[in-house]
């Protein structure tokens, strides 16, 4: 591999005095997984981004490992081992409640069908030795191996004066590394923005030339890395950084379009700001709550360009829901889990203006109430809504904190006007819009169908 390193390759070898990582700094399941390879005979490394962040100061999420052994040969040594994975096979053993990922040292991928037409890697199960596994990973700083027994750290790629320059490079030549695996691209701009690190130059520079090969990226493997990214704990500065690089348009339809817009600037960086924090204190976030508020705006504008058509403004609603995440599925593949929590979030927006008789009483039992308030909040924060409107999420929270006399006497006179009996005949896509509308929570005769202001 260009820039990388050959196959028997010296490594350049560090010992417990020239680097921070000691073995007391693992998981039990690494240790665990460690001693048993080495005591059958192999070699075993923690690899990875766990060995990166420690010697960065930050206290790894997982440890995988990295063995000259073959899954077949790891698999026998533990009583919980489990082979997965077809274009990448690994062993996952159970050690406890740990998971440990263990990896056999990978060459590089040869042959003509090695790659598709845009150069990405079609498979990847070819084993190597330790120095070609390192020349085979994306970034110098994720190439390095910590032996625990010895408590060495072994760099065949310069990961080591990299990671003190705080400099994020690629192994081997940039255009080819990026169209074997464009995530690389999203990935560098995401790491350099959690790990508050500078992309080296050389690597940057193809990325907004290569940029439209996301295209080629399978939507389910693309949402997963844009998960990573907006729930990194540091999505604002990856989101400043995506669209200096030229890597935001197309992975989110209109998301360029909507962060020049006043409103929908402010809207989407309140929430990711929200979400860092609740990442950065180790609270619970909702992947689901995250992409309704990227999506949000441009539901909105669907929505608003229907009920200005005279469209009824619920069924509207629902039908703006599923053009927009139909369009979204095109490019990044949304699991089902997570749109049923977008559409209800969104479709319980409208039941926040009704604040007459028993409906405030049930829009708080609602399953969702919270997220969806969380998502009111946001818009009057934001200034989308103005006026009395933009007091809503105030007025919500002392009626949820009250008590029972105190939520009557916060209610607003029922001015909504009486429904008028319903023909028989109406049509289905009217039956279906209603359907789904007390399937979210939607009463009918709320008085949702008048338009928010």
């Amino acid at each position: 591999m260009p820039g990388g390193a050959p196959r028997n390759a010296k490594a350049r070898v560090y010992g417990p005095a020239d680097h921070p990582i000691r073995r007391t700094q693992l998981s039990p399941g690494a240790l665990q997984v460690t001693t048993r390879l080495h005591e059958g005979g192999f070699q075993a490394f923690v690899v990875g981004g766990a060995v990166r962040d420690l010697l960065l100061g930050f206290e790894p999420k997982d440890f995988d490992i990295a063995t000259n052994a073959h899954p077949e040969q790891v698999k026998p040594l533990f009583r919980r081992a489990f082979l997965i994975g077809r274009r990448f096979r690994l062993v996952h053993v159970h050690a406890g409640s740990e998971t440990v990922e263990v990896s056999t040292f990978r060459a590089a991928q040869t042959g003509n069908d090695a790659t598709d037409e845009h150069g990405r890697l079609l498979s990847d199960n070819v084993y190597g030795t330790q120095a070609e596994d390192a020349a085979r990973r994306d970034f110098t700083i994720n190439a390095l191996y910590f032996d625990p027994a010895a408590e060495e750290v072994w760099d065949y790629v310069g990961g080591v004066a990299d990671i003190r320059a705080r400099r994020l490079r690629l192994i081997g030549a940039p255009t080819t590394r990026f169209r074997e695996d464009p995530v690389r691209m999203l990935r560098a701009v995401r790491l350099a923005a959690k790990l508050d690190i500078a992309i080296d130059p050389k690597t940057a520079a193809p990325i907004g030339k290569l940029a439209p090969l996301m295209a080629n990226v399978p939507p389910a493997r693309l949402f997963d890395e844009m998960q990573k990214l907006l729930l990194s704990g540091h999505a604002v500065e990856t989101l400043k950084s995506l669209r200096s690089h030229g890597l935001s348009h197309g992975l989110l339809p209109l998301l360029d379009v909507i962060l020049e817009q006043p409103l929908g600037q402010r809207f989407i960086e309140l929430a990711l700001a929200n979400t860092d924090q609740r990442v950065r204190e180790d609270r619970p976030v909702s992947p689901g709550f995250m992409f309704a508020t990227l999506l949000w705006h441009e539901a909105l504008a669907t929505w608003t360009a229907a009920r200005n058509r005279g469209e009824r403004p619920i069924p509207a609603l629902f039908d703006a829901m599923d053009q927009v995440l139909e369009r979204q599925a095109k490019q990044i593949a949304i699991p089902r889990r997570f749109e049923a929590t977008i559409k209800e979030i969104w479709s319980l927006q409208p039941r926040f203006e009704q604040r007459a008789g028993q409906r405030p009483f049930r829009l708080l039992e609602h399953p969702r109430y919270r997220a969806a308030w969380d998502f009111l909040d946001l818009r009057c924060k934001s200034g989308e809504l103005e006026g009395e409107q933009g007091e809503l999420a105030q007025w919500w929270d002392r009626f949820a904190n009250a008590g029972h006399a105190q939520r009557e006497a916060m209610l607003k006179p029922d001015e909504a006007p009486k429904t008028k009996r319903r023909s028989r005949g109406r049509g289905r896509k009217q039956r279906e819009a209603g359907e789904a509308s007390e399937a979210a929570g939607v009463v009918p005769g709320d008085g949702v169908d008048d338009p928010p202001p």
